[in-house]
This record gives structure tokens, sequence and C-alpha cells, in this order.
């Protein structure tokens, strides 16, 4: 143990100068990664602001921090939703593969439950007399004649909207609404496509710190005026933050094509990826924003709710008139025209109100049909270059000298902090 103990007390002079320059390299390795993973995280969280609103009648000021992606959410799913369309979907092409006639089948238990309700209930709260005085069957026989004609009213009304899906199906502005609803959706989208190349950032901080920090420590070594060598780390520390992720971005996209230096080949990661990028992207698009629920949402509440509207009410009163027969001058005779009108209208409403319910049970089928999800995908993965580069560049392309900018400046504090441990 004394031997030990001499042994320690010979070197130790010798060799905690030798250590104290190992360190740097080791810190400036430890500070890229550390701040990388901050800036990243920074880029994507919170999703909603943290912080403080100080504001008066004429001015206001917000003292916080909001990620990145979810601050500039609605931006980026507005260009993101123009290049989807523009590259790969054709909404008339993708309706088209929906089928009215197997639609109809779909509803057609629900829509007969519906087209019974709707007759009975229009009748007695319109003509009470009239219906209960009338036989069984024959009350049955119209209620009946409703009932075998409601499912052609689904499929024709399907046919319509499929012929005018263009003008019915707001995109843009249903993918508008379910980014405001949630923020987090484009976190999702970016995080999953950019898995590889986020883990890729954080360590590529770690690696390119402990390189810079070897050129901090020979600058160290040599350095014999303490008095302003303190400054060296913190210098670095900007210097290694900003670096690091400036270079892991740009080994990111670039190049975009492949380019063979000697027997090495370089292209930008992402492009490496383009296939399984296009996967989660066909994900994530079809699960969270083209989703059924979303797509028929906007086109029976959207803009061209009041199209919906006259296509249900020319096809159910069309229905209301042929299987009235004799009955419907019975009911102008005796209760007036403006009863039968009245009659045709609750019959309108109750289907107009009941059909988004009972169209969900057609969701599946049209998840199927539509096929929103593999169609994404295979239509990406075939993009040019440039052109799949873009589905994912504006992450970073408007804001990324914020991603760097964060680096450089944690970069800097964390040399600050290097410097007080190592000099004062």
């Amino acid at each position: 143990m004394e031997e030990i103990r001499t042994f320690i007390a010979e070197w130790w002079p010798i060799v905690a100068p030798w250590l104290i320059y190992l360190v740097i390299p080791i810190t400036a390795a430890v500070v890229g990664w550390w701040t990388n993973m901050l800036a990243i995280r920074m880029t994507f969280y919170p999703i909603e602001f943290k912080g403080w609103v100080i504001s008066d009648k004429k001015a206001w000021m917000r003292l916080g921090w909001q990620g990145i992606i979810p601050l500039k959410a609605t931006k980026m799913a507005s260009v993101s939703t123009d290049m989807i369309l523009a590259h790969l979907i054709d909404i008339k092409e993708i309706f088209n593969k929906l089928n009215p006639e197997r639609v109809a089948e779909e509803l057609e238990s629900n829509v007969r439950t519906l087209a019974r309700e709707t007759m009975n209930r229009a009748m007695q709260e319109n003509v009470p007399i009239l219906w209960s005085t009338l036989p069984n069957r024959r009350r049955e026989k119209i209620v009946q004649s409703a009932i075998d004609e409601f499912p052609a009213v689904v499929e024709k009304i399907m046919d319509e909207i499929k012929e005018d899906i263009i003008d019915l199906w707001d995109v843009k502005q249903m993918v508008l609404d379910e980014i405001e609803r949630d923020r987090g959706i484009m976190n999702e989208l970016f995080l999953r496509c950019g898995e590889e190349e986020f883990k890729f950032i954080e360590k590529s901080g770690f690696y390119f710190g402990f390189f810079f920090g070897l050129i901090q420590m020979v600058i160290w070594y040599f350095v014999e005026d303490y008095s302003w060598a303190w400054m060296t780390l913190p210098a670095g520390g900007l210097v290694v933050g900003y670096l690091t992720n400036a270079i892991a971005l740009k080994m990111i996209f670039e190049p975009e094509l492949p380019k063979k230096f000697g027997p090495i080949v370089f292209q930008g990661m992402l492009m490496k990826r383009q296939k399984e990028v296009s996967i989660e992207f066909g994900k994530v698009l079809s699960g969270k924003l083209f989703t059924m629920n979303n797509i028929f949402d906007n086109i029976i509440y959207g803009h061209a709710t009041s199209r919906i509207v006259e296509l249900v009410e020319k096809h159910v009163n069309d229905v209301i008139d042929r299987t009235a027969g004799l009955n419907r001058s019975i009911i102008q005779i005796t209760r007036g025209t403006q009863t039968y009108n009245n009659i045709k209208q609750m019959a309108v409403d109750t289907f107009r109100q009941e059909l988004p319910q009972s169209i969900r049970e057609v969701f599946d089928y049209a998840e199927n049909a539509l096929d929103i999800q593999h169609t994404v995908a295979n239509k990406m993965m075939h993009l040019p270059a440039d052109e799949f580069l873009g589905f994912m560049r504006p992450v970073f392309k408007e804001d990324e000298w914020k991603l760097i900018l964060i680096g450089a400046l944690l970069g800097m504090g964390a040399g600050f902090l290097q410097s007080a441990l190592l000099v004062f």
C-alpha cells in the first residue's frame, strides 16, 4: 500500500497537467452531444408555448419557448399539403376507387332502419289521423317502398360526390384544421420519418466535438498567457456547437445524388433511406391526417355543406314522391300542399342528421379502397431527389439557423463553465 502511495506521489505531478489537457476533448465531446441533443429537443418541444406573456394595450412580448416545429406547424402543414397534392395524391383518382354500389351495400342495414324511422316519424307528426286510419298493410307497403328505395339514395349521392369531389373535399383545410387541433402531429411526422437522422445529429455532436476538442487542447497547450487563455474555451465551444450542427445537417441532405470519391460513395443520409422514409410518411399521413373520419367530416360539414344538403334533399324528395303514390294527392287535398312539403322536409332533415353517423359503417371499406397509405408511400419512393427532400427539408430550411444558433450558444455556455473549472 505504501508503495502505491509513493508511486502516485512521484508520478501525479507529472501526469496531472496532461490529464487537464485530456479533459478538454472529452468535455468537448460531451458538450457536443449534449448541445445537439438539447437543440433537437428544443426543435420539437414544448408543443405549446411555455413561459410568460407580457402585454399591454399597445404591445405584447413573449418570454419563453415553443418548439420550432409546433410553432410553425400550420405554415409547414400548408406547404406540405400543397406538395402532397402536387406530387403524391390525385383527389379524383383516389376517390374513383370507391364503388358507390358497394358503399350502399355496406350501409344497407343502417339505411333501411333509418328509412323506416324517417317515414314513420314524418307521417305520424304531420298527418297523424290519416296515418293511423290507414290499414296496417297499406302503411307497411308505403314504408317498405321507402325502405327499398333509400339504399339507392346513398348510391346516387355517392355518385355525385365522386363527380364533384374536387369541389367538395377541401384537403388543405382538412389538414390545417387537424393540425390546429393537434400540433404534435407535425412532430410525429418528422420524428418518425427522420428518426435515424436525428440520432445521427446527436451522435455526431460527440464525435465532432471530440475532434474539435483536440484542436482546442493543442491551442491550450501552447498558450502561455492564462490571463486570456480562458477565452479560448468559450470561443471553441461556440465554434464546436455551430459546426457540429451545421456539418450534421449538411450530411443529412447533401449530396442529393451519389458522388464517388475514389472507393468511397457519398450521399445525403435521407436520400439513402428514401424507401423507409416514404413508408413512414404514408403511415403518419393516413393514420393522423387523411383518416376516413377527417375526410367524410370535411365533405359533410366543410365548406360544401350546402351542396351536400342539396344532394340529400333532391334524392330524398324523389323517394318520398315515388313512394307516397295516391297518398300524396290525399294529403295535399285534405291537409294542403304545405303539409306534404313538411313531410318531405322532415324526412330530409332526419336522413341528413342521421346519415353522418351511419356512414361510419363504411369506413373500413373506404380505408381499404382508397388505400392512401400505400398510394402515398409508393409515389414518394419514386420521386426525384429534389422533390423527395422537399417533404423533409421544410423542417429545417426556414429555421435551421435557430437549431445551429442554439447549439452554438449552448456550446459557448459550456465553454465558460469549462474555463471556470480549469482557470479559476
